[in-house]
C-alpha cells in the first residue's frame, strides 16, 4: 500500500522541475506563477493606493467640515441655552458655535466673493486644527482689543494683496436703508492672519472673525447662533445620542448632519470605484489562472502513461487528483506568496522616495497617499488563494476520469 503523503510530495517535486524534453510546460509553468505574483502586487499596491487617497480627501474635507453640524432651521436661530444644555450632556464632545453671512471682500482695488464665519476663537480653535496653527502666528489679544479683526486664508491673501495689519472691506448681503434706497453693509477689518487648508477653495472664499463682530452686523443677540460645529470622534454613534437630546431641549427648530451626509455622493463615488477596480484588476488574477490549468492540463496528457501506471500499482484516484490539486496550488500560492512580497517592496519604495509627485494645487499634497488596510489586504488574498484553488481542481479531476487499463492498452 502506497504512502499517501510520500507520494504526493514526490510527484509534486518531480513535476516542477523544469522538463527540458518538454520546456513549453514549465514556462507556462513559470508564467503562471508570474501572472498571478504580479496580479497580486498590482491589486495590492492599487488599494492602498486608493485607500490612502479617500483617507486624504476625507481628512481635507474635516478641515471645513466637521464631524457634526448643529443648524437652525428657523429665523430665531439657536440659542446659548441649547449650547449649555448639550455641553452638560455631553462633555467629552468639543462645541463651536458660529454666526455666517455671506460678504464681498474688497482690497487694493480687487475684488472677491467669500463666506464670513463668526466664531468663538477658543471654541473654534478645539476642533479645527487648520484655524489652531492660524492663531499661534497670531496675537490673540488682538481679536479681543478689536472685535472686527478678521483671519483669511492664503488664496485671498494672494488674490487681494494682503498683508498682516492691512485693511480689508468687506461689504454684506445684510441691507440698511440710505435714503431713498437700500444699500449692503460695509465694514471694514482688520487682518490678523492667515490659515492654509491646502484646498483652494476654502483659501479664497472662508473668512473668520469674532462671533460678536457677525451678531453686531446681523443685529442680533451675540448669543444666538445660526449654527454648532461638534467634534466627536464616533460621530455615526453620536448623532443619534444628540438627536434624543434635542427631543428633550425645548428648541425653535435645530437640525443636525454628519459629514457623510454632507459628502455622501462624493464617497459613494469612490467607493464605487474602489470596488470596480478591485473587480477589474482581479480579473488579472484569474487570466494568470488559466495558465494554471493549461500546464496542469499540459502535464497530466505528457504523463498519462505514469498516472495509469500508478493507479495499476494501487494509487486511488483520490491520491492523483490531492497530487495535481496541490501541484497547481504550489504554482498560484507561490505566486500569490511572490506577489505579497513584491508590494510590500513598491509600497515601501513609493511610501520612502519621491518617484511619483501630485499636484498640490489640485490634490493639495504633493506625495502619493498610502495606506493599506486590512481588509483589502486579507480581501486580495483570500480571493486569489480562491481562484487558484478552483483553476486547480478541474485538472485535477480530470487526472483522477484517467482509465489506466484503456491507457496502459493503448499506449
Amino acid at each position: 500500500m502506497l504512502n499517501t503523503a510520500t507520494l504526493s510530495k514526490f510527484l509534486i517535486k518531480r513535476y516542477l522541475r523544469f522538463d527540458k524534453s518538454q520546456p513549453f510546460i514549465s514556462i507556462t509553468a513559470i508564467l503562471a506563477f508570474l501572472g498571478v505574483g504580479v496580479g497580486v502586487m498590482v491589486l495590492i499596491v492599487a488599494m492602498a493606493i486608493m485607500n490612502g487617497m479617500t483617507k486624504e480627501f476625507e481628512k481635507k474635507l474635516f478641515v471645513m467640515n466637521y464631524p457634526l453640524t448643529l443648524f437652525a432651521t428657523s429665523s430665531k436661530g439657536i440659542s446659548e441655552k441649547v449650547l449649555e444644555a448639550l455641553e452638560n450632556k455631553f462633555p467629552d464632545l468639543s462645541f463651536s458655535p458660529y454666526l455666517r453671512i455671506q460678504s464681498v471682500a474688497r482690497a487694493n482695488g480687487i475684488m472677491s466673493a467669500g463666506i464670513v464665519f463668526g466664531v468663538d476663537i477658543q471654541r473654534e480653535a478645539k476642533i479645527n486644527e487648520v484655524f489652531a496653527k492660524a492663531l499661534t502666528k497670531t496675537n490673540i489679544s488682538d481679536f479681543h482689543k478689536n472685535k472686527f479683526s478678521v483671519i483669511v486664508g492664503e488664496g485671498l491673501k494672494d488674490l487681494l494683496l494682503l498683508q498682516n495689519d492691512s485693511k480689508i472691506s468687506l461689504f454684506f448681503t445684510k441691507l440698511e436703508p440710505t435714503g431713498l434706497t437700500f444699500s449692503p453693509i460695509m465694514k471694514r477689518f482688520d487682518v490678523k492672519g492667515f490659515f492654509d487648508s491646502g484646498l483652494k477653495a476654502y483659501d479664497t472664499s472662508y473668512i473668520y472673525t469674532n462671533l460678536s463682530a457677525i451678531a453686531a452686523i446681523k443685529n442680533i443677540d451675540s448669543k444666538t447662533y445660526d449654527g454648532i460645529h461638534i467634534f466627536s470622534l464616533k460621530p455615526m454613534e453620536d448623532i443619534t445620542k444628540i438627536k434624543q437630546a434635542l427631543l428633550e431641549i425645548p428648541n425653535y427648530g435645530i437640525g443636525i448632519e454628519g459629514w457623510w451626509q454632507q459628502n455622501g455622493n462624493f464617497f459613494s463615488a469612490m467607493a464605487l470605484e474602489k470596488r470596480a477596480l478591485f473587480i477589474v484588476l482581479m480579473l488579472i488574477i484569474l487570466m494568470a489562472s488559466l495558465n494554471i490549468i493549461s500546464s496542469l492540463l499540459m502535464v497530466i496528457m505528457n504523463r498519462r502513461k505514469e498516472i495509469a501506471l500508478l493507479l495499476s500499482l494501487g494509487a486511488t484516484s483520490a491520491e492523483i487528483k490531492k497530487t495535481f490539486f496541490w501541484l497547481g496550488n504550489c504554482i498560484g500560492i507561490g505566486g500569490i506568496l511572490l506577489g505579497v512580497i513584491l508590494s510590500i517592496i513598491v509600497l515601501y519604495i513609493l511610501a520612502t522616495f519621491p518617484i511619483i509627485s501630485l499636484p498640490a494645487d489640485v490634490y493639495g499634497i504633493t506625495k502619493l497617499p498610502i495606506d493599506l488596510s486590512l481588509t483589502d489586504f486579507f480581501s486580495t488574498i483570500i480571493g486569489a488563494v480562491i481562484i487558484v484553488f478552483i483553476s486547480s481542481y478541474y485538472p485535477a479531476k480530470k487526472a483522477s476520469n484517467i482509465d489506466s487499463l484503456s491507457v496502459l492498452r493503448n499506449e
